[in-house]
């Protein structure tokens, strides 16, 4: 199984990218999907999961980003509004899952795409 994170980048505070993920290989079933990031100095947080359609946001993007997901094509995309330099850092996309001979369950990490939000 491989995640593969597409749409990080250099934007104004105030602007907007989406980040995308996309998964591959022998997956049965899907349990959660998510958004991690990681400022420099700082641990990596969880931003936003997505679980049977019902979604999680941490309070700091809360109204301004949203998760959605297909598990019909195995994505998990992030559309982050309103951006902010407090922003910046490394985007990871996440997913629990059981691939086909694996265990019932297992954690699987994409590679990280920077996010820089500055003027």
């Amino acid at each position: 199984v491989q995640l593969q994170a597409s749409g990080g980048g250099l934007v104004q505070p105030g602007g907007y990218l989406r980040l995308s993920c996309a998964l591959s290989g022998s997956i049965i079933s899907i349990y959660v999907m998510g958004w991690y990031r990681q400022a420099p100095g700082k641990q990596r947080e969880l931003i936003a999961s997505i679980t049977g359609g019902n979604t999680n946001y941490t309070d700091s993007v809360k109204g301004r980003f949203t998760i959605s997901g297909d598990n019909a094509k195995n994505t998990v995309s992030l559309q982050m509004n309103s951006l902010k330099p407090e922003d910046t850092a490394v985007y990871y996309c996440n997913a629990l899952l059981r691939r086909l001979g694996g265990p019932q369950r297992e954690v699987y990490w994409g590679q990280g795409t920077q996010v820089t939000v500055s003027s």
